[in-house]
């Protein structure tokens, strides 16, 4: 007996037509989306502060339902997705217009809450992990607060007759191995299971990364076809082991290395990758490429979990200030190094509060700042970047100012960019804490088409 899981996003910005493609190809029984980062719950937050009429879900809910429900139906498909953010039934109510709308009846659709927990995290934790700090010091500044869930609201959901579960916080790989407990009966003290289905998690949750997305460097490690990425299915097996694979004829390609590659993704100790579910142990998984686009993943295990879940806790950081100018031709990196020398005065004489600025040279210095080697080639163009954070929104507003002014009385041939009304933004800082899991009580609410 096994499953075919699919890939349907790894982030909230990614495409669409993959997970159609598997929705409609696939052959699929259950179709998962990560549509969230870090940062992403507090972007919500802010967004629902400045607008009260958004919705608080993912907002490419629509299409992406849109894109993938009639194959998903037809095929029988059930749909796992975090695109709740913070409003899990908000997304679960639109998702049944959706199938109202494209004519299905009697879909039962589950949303799991219960990760918010902003006004009250002060109580819950004690330390910020990255600082070592209370997390007191965060108060007056906490814009918002969620727990990593696991898999299990999400396999409940499931037992009680969801179709379609939707989510807000939940870990990534949980989303992947909560139908993989569903379906082969794996309990939560089942550590070898949980271990495999959050490792198999790890591999899908970040989509093209296994297929050949992140991955190419020409000449060195050519991905065939890159425009048209497929999103990876894992065929699991109940004895513990599952083939990753792709849609026969779409880009990219799955191998030992795309696997190992993305195994590694973001895991600090192979030996030790906390998960809500379980501590997986990826120092004894064995790979086997089978056959074209299809390796064979086993021997992955698991530890008891934790007894705390990871807390993100977003908050307001200050303002970004940012701007960019450009010189070509001849002597283009002097003019931009005189350029940088009247700015820096500039923002002396208007007395720029800032906590920190950065003047950068795109293609030249801008990812390694002092630490680029120095190189005799004189580039034939040169972008400068400009940018500062402050406490403040006015103070952040003089790097645009300055820089307008550069076009006319800075330096000869300078190529600025029509002034527009985003040279500021709100910076939303996250920092890590624990919480007891014991705290934490998700509920479930359904609805039907």
């Amino acid at each position: 007996m096994g499953i075919r899981i699919g890939s349907g996003s790894a982030w909230w910005g990614d495409r669409i037509s993959p997970a159609k493609n598997n929705a409609d190809k696939g052959r699929l029984d259950y179709l998962c989306f990560e549509t969230m980062a870090e940062a992403t719950v507090s972007a919500a937050q802010v967004r629902k502060r400045r607008d009260p009429t958004f919705p608080g879900y993912d907002t490419w809910l629509d299409d992406r339902m849109q894109a993938v429900l009639p194959g998903c139906l037809k095929q029988g498909t059930k749909i796992i997705s975090n695109q709740g953010w913070i409003n899990p039934n908000g997304a679960a109510e639109r998702i049944v217009y959706w199938l109202k709308t494209l004519g299905f009846r009697g879909i039962k659709v589950a949303a799991v809450n219960g990760s918010l927990i902003t006004d009250r995290v002060l109580d819950m934790t004690d330390t910020i992990l990255e600082t070592g700090e209370p997390t007191h010091s965060l108060k007056g500044k906490i814009v918002s607060a969620e727990a990593y869930l696991g898999a299990e609201p999400i396999v409940q959901a499931l037992n009680e007759g969801a179709h379609i579960v939707v989510t807000g916080r939940v870990a990534d790989p949980s989303i992947f191995a909560a139908p993989m407990m569903y379906e082969f009966g794996w309990g939560m003290d089942d550590y070898a299971h949980l271990g495999l289905a959050n490792g198999i998690g790890h591999l899908m949750e970040c989509g093209a990364q296994v297929t050949g997305g992140y991955f190419a460097d020409p000449g060195f490690k050519d991905v065939p076809n890159p425009w048209d990425l497929a999103f990876p299915i894992a065929e699991v097996d109940e004895n513990g082991s599952a083939i990753i694979t792709k849609i026969q004829g779409t880009g990219g390609f799955v191998n030992a290395m795309t696997i190992k590659e993305q195994l590694l993704y973001e895991v600090h100790d192979p030996a030790n990758y906390i998960t809500p579910d379980v501590v997986v142990d990826f120092s004894t998984t064995q790979l086997e490429e089978v056959s074209e686009n299809r390796v064979l993943v086993w021997d992955i295990t698991g530890k008891p979990r934790t007894p705390t879940l990871k807390v993100s806790i977003g908050c307001e950081e200050g303002f970004i200030g940012e701007d960019m100018f450009f010189y070509a031709g001849e002597g283009a990196l002097k003019r931009a190094k005189l350029a940088e020398t009247i700015l820096r005065e500039r923002f002396k004489i208007v007395n720029l509060k800032a906590e920190e600025l950065r003047i950068d040279y795109l293609g030249l210095n801008a990812i390694h700042g002092d630490m680029t080697p120095k190189s005799d080639h004189e580039p034939y163009e040169v972008a400068v970047r400009v940018a500062a954070r402050t406490l403040s929104r006015e103070e952040a507003m003089k790097i645009g100012r300055e820089v307008d002014g550069m076009a006319v009385s800075g330096v000869g041939m300078t190529g600025k960019r029509v002034p527009h009304q985003d040279r500021t933004r709100e910076i939303i800082g996250v920092w890590s804490s624990l919480v007891d899991r014991t705290k934490i009580n998700p509920t479930i609410n359904f609805y039907e088409s």
